[in-house]
């Protein structure tokens, strides 16, 4: 099973999150850091689907495979038809 590594930032609010009751936030405090959580794991969530796909990019058998991990990386990180190779 593969290691993911998260911001220090991420880790504590994950901790201030699940302790809540220990640290006695309040709701609203407590739905911010919620919001946080969520924001900060689409983020890491979306870096390793780019990741994802540049390792097939170069790991792809078959040029037909390889075209099509590289578009999905260019479409991920948002750039432009027309400014592709």
């Amino acid at each position: 099973m593969k290691k993911v590594q998260i911001t220090e930032e991420l880790f504590r609010k994950l901790l201030q999150y699940h302790f809540s009751d220990i640290f006695g936030y309040e709701d609203e405090e407590l739905f911010e850091i919620e919001r946080d959580i969520k924001r900060d794991l689409e983020k890491k969530l979306n870096a390793l689907s780019v990741r994802s796909y540049y390792t097939q990019y170069n790991t792809a058998e078959t040029e037909q495979e390889r075209e099509a991990a590289r578009k999905k990386y260019l479409d991920e990180r948002g750039v432009p038809e027309d400014f592709r190779w």
